[in-house]
């Protein structure tokens, strides 16, 4: 064995590699015209994402984008449009974070419908 990696589907790469550059500023592989591709964060760890005909999104987080200030990484995702997850049951501010002893997450939607999260770590 010589390393593990983890993976999600989304239905069209295209979209992905738009969101998952513009707007989290990853950086982005693609293996081929129609996928999958390579999402690489800057700590070199890297997701498979590929596509599947039938996809459905997850429902659970698939991936989890480690930030320093969650406050500012929200205020910068909704200034791209991006348009915060709230889940019933869970308390969150008017931006739509969540703060838990350790931490604070607030959740999005990747093109997809994959739910991404970005939290901040005490």
């Amino acid at each position: 064995m010589t390393r593990t990696v983890g993976s999600f589907s989304v239905d069209d790469v295209a979209p992905a590699i738009d969101f998952y550059t513009t707007v989290l500023g990853m950086h982005v592989t693609p293996l081929g015209d129609h996928g999958p591709l390579w999402l690489g964060g800057p700590d070199g760890h890297e997701t498979l994402v590929y596509a599947k005909p039938d996809h459905e999104p997850a429902t659970f987080t698939v991936l989890n984008v480690v930030v320093d200030d969650i406050t500012q990484a929200v205020d910068d995702l909704v200034d791209r449009g991006v348009r915060m997850r709230r889940y019933d049951g869970i308390d969150a501010d008017d931006r739509g974070i969540h703060r838990g002893p350790g931490r604070a997450i607030a959740w999005l939607e990747d093109p997809a419908g994959n739910s991404i999260a970005v939290v901040e770590f005490d």
